[in-house]
């Protein structure tokens, strides 16, 4: 008998959304359960469910005072690592997910905004980790952002880089991930997301992503799809250890 994965999704704004990560999660099995700290939803003090995703943002890791939730989402965070729940952190999720567990994000960063579909090239790591090894060699991540991780975490394993902005990938513990890139978002969420920035060339971050949109969408899949078989084993053996 198969066991319904029910995932956490912490949503940081409404124009930051789980977007096409929401059709494909579903369609691999996993049960969504949102969570709205900007809407006045509270958050759980840990994961309840079989995974964690955390979504992106305007507002920095360490903004507490734009975003009060934010200490508690760098709690959760922090407590999924420690209980070994497949956790995913997207972009301000990832900077969360670093600084929790003690890594650094350069606010504003030195090298400038990072815009468009990036090259991220896996590390040998990558080969034997449990959700990114044999996704697309190098991954198209649509991004979008101006900091950046700077320190990993102690015991961090580095998955992947880019020539820009060299953490694009990491795991934390046995299954807690950070990607600086968007693996879930569509060409209109992007679009709104370049209108909004006065740094960004909208038709040409818009012109890459649309010509690149089947790579990046099939990319995107493959990874959503395997945190949902992570996301499943876990509540499997959560299962099969309570009986």
């Amino acid at each position: 008998m198969s066991t319904a994965a029910v995932v956490d999704v912490v949503e940081h704004e409404p124009g930051c959304p789980l977007d096409r990560f929401g059709p494909w999660l579903a369609g691999a099995g996993v049960e969504l359960r949102m969570h709205r700290p900007y809407a006045g939803e509270p958050l759980p003090p840990s994961p309840g469910g079989a995974g964690l995703i955390v979504l992106g943002g305007q507002m920095s890791a360490y903004d507490d005072g734009v975003a009060p939730w934010l200490p508690a989402v760098r709690s959760l965070l922090a407590a999924a690592v420690d209980a070994g729940t497949p956790t995913l952190g997207i972009c301000l999720g990832a900077q969360l997910l670093a600084v929790a567990c003690g890594g650094t994000v350069d606010v504003a960063a030195a090298a400038g905004r990072e815009s468009g579909v990036v090259t991220v090239s896996w590390l040998p790591p990558a080969t034997t980790d449990p959700l990114v090894s044999g996704l697309p060699a190098p991954f198209p991540g649509p991004s979008m952002h101006a900091d950046a991780v700077t320190g990993l975490p102690p015991d961090a394993v580095w998955l992947g880089s880019s020539p820009m902005y060299p953490h694009q990938a990491f795991r934390v513990g046995a299954a807690a991930w950070g990607v600086q890139f968007h693996p879930e978002v569509s060409l209109p969420t992007f679009t709104g997301w370049a209108r909004e920035l006065p740094d960004v060339d909208v038709a040409a971050v818009t012109a890459e992503l649309e010509a690149r949109d089947p790579e990046v969408a099939a990319a995107g899949r493959a990874l959503a799809e395997r945190f949902a078989q992570v996301a499943q084993s876990f509540a499997q053996v959560a299962v099969g250890s309570s009986r």
